[in-house]
C-alpha cells in the first residue's frame, strides 16, 4: 500500500549499503585490538584529566573543613554564662 519504512525517499548520488545485525561480529578484535587501545588511550589523557579533579578535590575537601569549623562555637564566650 505504501512505502516500507527503508524506502521513504530516494536520494541520488549516493549509495548506501547495510549488513544484518545477525552477520556481524559483535566483539571482534576486543581482547587483541580493544583492550590495548583503552589503556592507550587512558595512559595519554590520565595526566591532563588526574590533576584538576585531585585538584577540586582537595579544594572541595578543605572548604568543607574550613566551613565545618567555622559552624562551631567558641567555648571562651560562653564561660561567663549561668
Amino acid at each position: 500500500m505504501g512505502r516500507h519504512f527503508g524506502d521513504l525517499a530516494r536520494v541520488r548520488h549516493i549509495i548506501t549499503y547495510s549488513l544484518s545485525p545477525f552477520e556481524q561480529r559483535a566483539f571482534a578484535n576486543y581482547f587483541s585490538k580493544g583492550i590495548p587501545n583503552v589503556w592507550r588511550r587512558f595512559t595519554s589523557s590520565v595526566f591532563r584529566v588526574a590533576p584538576p579533579m585531585v585538584a577540586m578535590y582537595l579544594t572541595y575537601t578543605w572548604g568543607n573543613q574550613v566551613h565545618e569549623q567555622g559552624k562551631r562555637k567558641d567555648p571562651k564566650q560562653f564561660e561567663n554564662d549561668e
